[in-house]
């Protein structure tokens, strides 16, 4: 079984390696966003996205919303 984290992409570090920053619960952590990008969705205009991240990969794009409702259960299973 695999978990992915919601986050958001808040920086694009290399558009060649397709690698960006995103920002988890307050965390910044560089992951490459090959799996998420096409000739529709370049590199350069993830930032903003919400992405399920799992071992430094974006797996897909979510809306905020459901990031939202993720991160809360997240938050609730470890209180």
């Amino acid at each position: 079984m695999c978990l992915g984290i919601p986050g958001q992409i808040i920086e694009i570090t290399d558009v060649q390696k397709k690698l960006a920053i995103v920002n988890i619960g307050g965390v910044k952590r560089q992951i490459n966003i090959a799996c998420i990008v096409d000739e529709q969705h370049p590199t350069e205009s993830c930032v903003g996205d919400w992405v399920l991240v799992h071992v430094g990969f974006a797996l897909n794009r979510i809306n905020e919303q459901e990031a939202a409702e993720t991160l809360q259960l997240l938050q609730e299973l470890i209180k």
